[in-house]
């Protein structure tokens, strides 16, 4: 058996922030004022455990384009969204931090995790970025951290932090689906892709080839390298999984037998391309391959799950170890792989 799902992070218009600008007051700001140099905005190990899912839009048309000229972003997306592997890795916690010095203008807190497809529409109106901690850096440059975990925000208006301190911990409130921290630079009203600089706002249209100067320290630069695809999580289920329930955690302690109905691997990508080639293989004791099976991908999309898997024998799981690959194949060459192992007894 095989099969696959795809679906889009967030909805394809442009990020809400609600009252936050208003709570700020900002309209214009002298064009000679220097940006902050910025750090990273979470506790995270980047390319690991942490991943940015998607950057500023710089295309002016309903389609979407991020600074690197790759397709990590959505209609309208004002800032950089910094994702967790899955909900396990949130309830965690993960810390978010100021990316450079400032003064704390608002925040709000109080804001429930969930999915945005499952809450009340009503407690979403001018609220899309959840729980939320706004910073001024002076000269009318400011930061925003959006999607806050319910109770975590650690400053309250007036504070002084500096870069590095705790705002709160990655959450899933507001017009979210997914486990993140949206990172927004403003300088005035205008939106600034930290990964360009101050040439470089959204809906633009700029070409991607063109003069950037990054507001990112050396460090944070360092650890923010462009990833157009990567692994997230991958595991087995006994019965068809489900890509939503796979990533809040339902199959993290599977527990597989002998007599299990069927033997599935999943796995959760993101940056997935349209010609792609989707690639599984199970092997059993013994090194007998069950099950490879290969897919191409017909579309793009920035979140793509998808499994593959075996029925049980006759006489059951033959025990022993259990061996499960998953490549994703580029022209080719593999752009993300995940491997897990299961002992059946």
């Amino acid at each position: 058996m095989s099969s696959s799902t795809r679906q889009l992070s967030v909805p394809r218009r442009a990020f809400a922030l609600g009252v936050a600008l208003v709570l700020l007051g900002f309209s214009s700001v002298p064009a000679a004022a220097e940006p902050p140099v910025l750090e990273l905005p979470i506790d995270c190990a980047m390319g690991e455990r942490c991943f940015v899912q998607n950057y500023v839009d710089h295309d002016p048309s309903p389609d979407r384009r991020d600074y690197a000229c790759g397709r990590l972003s959505y209609n309208g997306h004002s800032g950089t969204d910094i994702r967790l592997l899955d909900h396990p890795a949130m309830r965690q916690g993960v810390a978010v931090l100021a990316a450079a010095p400032g003064i704390v203008r608002a925040t709000r807190d109080g804001m429930t995790d969930v999915d945005m497809r499952e809450a009340d529409p009503a407690t979403l109106k001018n609220q899309g970025g959840g729980n939320t901690v706004i910073l001024d850096h002076g000269d009318g440059w400011q930061t925003i951290y959006a999607h806050l975990r319910q109770g975590s925000v650690a400053v309250k208006q007036g504070d002084r932090v500096e870069a590095g301190q705790r705002l709160g911990l990655v959450g899933l409130s507001g017009l979210t689906m997914f486990p993140h921290v949206h990172f927004e630079v403003r300088h005035g009203a205008a939106v600034i892709d930290p990964f360009v600089g101050v040439n470089g706002t959204a809906g633009d249209g700029a070409p991607c080839n063109g003069p950037r100067a990054p507001l990112w320290s050396a460090e944070a630069t360092n650890k923010l390298t462009y990833r157009e695809t990567a692994g997230l999580t991958a595991g087995f289920s006994a019965t068809r999984p489900d890509a939503e329930q796979a990533r809040r955690g339902a199959y993290q302690d599977a527990l597989l037998g002998r007599n299990s109905p069927d033997l599935i691997f999943w796995a959760d990508v993101m940056g997935a391309m349209a010609g792609d080639e989707a690639w599984f293989r199970i092997v059993g004791p013994n090194s007998r391959v069950l099950s490879e099976r290969m897919s191409v991908l017909p579309s793009s999309n920035v979140s793509w799950f998808g499994f593959s898997g075996v029925k049980r024998p006759a006489d059951g799981w033959a025990p022993g170890n259990y061996r499960a690959v998953f490549r994703l194949l580029r022209q080719g060459k593999p752009v993300a792989e995940m491997e897990r192992r299961i002992d059946l007894r």
